[in-house]
């Protein structure tokens, strides 16, 4: 039987006007990092000498600097040739929820000319990981409401059990009610202050690239160079969001289909694939993989897509149509982030029931995208939001570099487009033509885009490409 695991990262905006007090913290004195081992908790991952962790104290609420503090964890990975050493590379995790810590610890996440010019740094963001995160437990006394809901009751029984989740999760986190990416702009300026770098090099990657967009935005003059890898646009309001993740994972699974009729190695070739899905979605829909639902069944797309797995969803598509179920889905998303900067501005189930037409009629074979999961997530959620989405206004000297998959099914092509347009001759988009969420290690086009940037600051040129491998 098929028991894949798959992950979905989700995210959901809107448009709300004005900035949060927030953004007038004062700087205060430089923060200190007295670097030491990190934790021995990654089982696959033996301790490496090259890597240390530290503490870094911060504000719990920039708008009052002198108040509460928490602990930020940050990793280092010292530059392999020091002698050749540039700089120091922050990466920003994704998710929201990724743990920074782990991707330097584990070190997978670079070129190696990256590994030996850079000392890498990363960290676990507020309510993730080791920073602080909330023990969440749902109310035992509450039943968990379906993704897609079918009427006002279930609309209302999400609401309901979204709070009482919440509720139990803000006593556990100091920074709980304070983690929206805004506040990380200000931990990351902190941090840049206490590695001592004059200006800050950093490579965000999928929900990372908002904390860089609005780095540049809010410290332009701090900026020597950033990457955005899987490019999130923080300006569109609900029906857009929804609209356009359902059509980036229509586009992603038109590409899946496509590979199928023409590779031989696929094991649903000579099929007619799109049948068989329906089918399937069908069978999900009479209660055949009960308790497993068709939003599932969508889910292991959006999975698999991100990769791409081509095979492997073709495998998971032919044994779902031989009756077994989908595969598990563990939705590992910060809520406190997440809800922070995409309000789900949804009131009612009519409203909802919109947004659900809206996909399905960009997304006829998906049906839904990752953009419902993202409303069902937030609602309920207090309004207005601490970092309320609008276009970005960035003026750097080094434009922004954004590289994006032509065919991303998370963060969808046109979301990078758009925000390319928002920066103007501030950013440069960098297009992989070929499928996948997060493309910097794809092939040596889009590794050299990169490290050319981040080690030269060479900028490609406009309308730049690489090919699909």
């Amino acid at each position: 039987m098929f028991r894949r695991t798959v992950t979905v990262v989700v995210a959901v905006s809107t448009v709300l006007a004005g900035l949060p007090a927030v953004a007038q913290a004062r700087p205060g004195p430089p923060p200190g990092l007295s670097w030491g081992g990190c934790p021995d908790d990654l089982p696959d991952v033996p301790p490496d000498p090259r890597v240390r962790c530290a503490p870094l104290r911060l504000p719990v609420d920039w708008a009052r600097p002198d108040g509460r503090t928490f602990t930020l964890v940050v990793a280092r990975r010292t530059a392999r040739v020091p002698e050749q050493r540039v700089g120091t590379l922050v990466f920003g995790p994704g998710g929201p929820g990724d743990s920074g810590v782990e991707r330097i610890r584990r070190g997978d996440r670079f070129s190696d000319e990256l590994l030996d010019r850079f000392d890498l740094v990363s960290f676990d963001p507020r309510t993730v990981a080791r920073s602080a995160a909330p023990v969440c437990t749902p109310d035992p006394q509450l039943r968990r409401p379906p993704v897609v809901l079918t009427g006002q009751a279930d609309f209302d029984a999400t609401v309901a059990y979204n709070r009482a989740l919440w509720n139990r999760c803000r006593p556990t986190s100091p920074v709980f009610a304070y983690a929206d990416t805004l506040s990380t702009v200000h931990d990351l300026e902190a941090l840049r202050r206490a590695l001592g770098e004059r200006r800050l090099t950093f490579h965000g990657s999928s929900y990372g690239t908002l904390l860089g967009q609005q780095y540049a935005e809010r410290y332009p003059d701090r900026v020597r160079a950033v990457v955005l890898e899987g490019v999130f646009d923080h300006s569109l309001d609900v029906r857009s969001f929804a609209r356009t993740q359902a059509a980036a994972l229509q586009d992603a699974f038109d590409e899946f289909v496509a590979w199928c009729d023409s590779s031989p190695g696929c094991v649903l070739h000579g099929r007619d694939v799109r049948a068989v899905w329906a089918a399937v979605l069908a069978r999900a829909d009479n209660d055949g993989y009960a308790p497993r639902t068709a939003f599932d069944v969508t889910a292991v797309a959006l999975g698999m897509l991100a990769g791409p797995r081509f095979p492997q969803l073709a495998e998971a598509v032919r044994d779902m149509a031989a009756g077994m179920p989908p595969p598990e889905v563990r939705l590992p998303v910060a809520v406190a982030v997440f809800c922070a900067d995409w309000p789900a501005t949804v009131r009612d189930h009519h409203e909802y029931a919109a947004l659900v037409r809206a996909a399905r009629a960009v997304a006829p074979d998906v049906r839904y995208g990752a953009g419902l999961l993202a409303v069902h997530t937030c609602l309920g959620w207090q309004s207005p939001v601490r970092n309320p989405p609008h276009e970005i206004r960035v003026h750097t000297r080094t434009p922004l570099l954004l590289l994006n998959a032509r065919h991303d099914p998370r963060t969808g092509y046109a979301w990078a487009t758009h925000v390319a347009r928002q920066l103007g001759r501030h950013g440069r988009l960098v297009t992989y033509e070929g499928s996948g969420h997060g493309t910097y290690l794809r092939d040596a086009c889009t590794v050299a885009v990169v490290d050319r940037y981040l080690v030269d600051l060479t900028l490609p040129g406009a309308d730049a490409r690489c090919p699909a491998g």
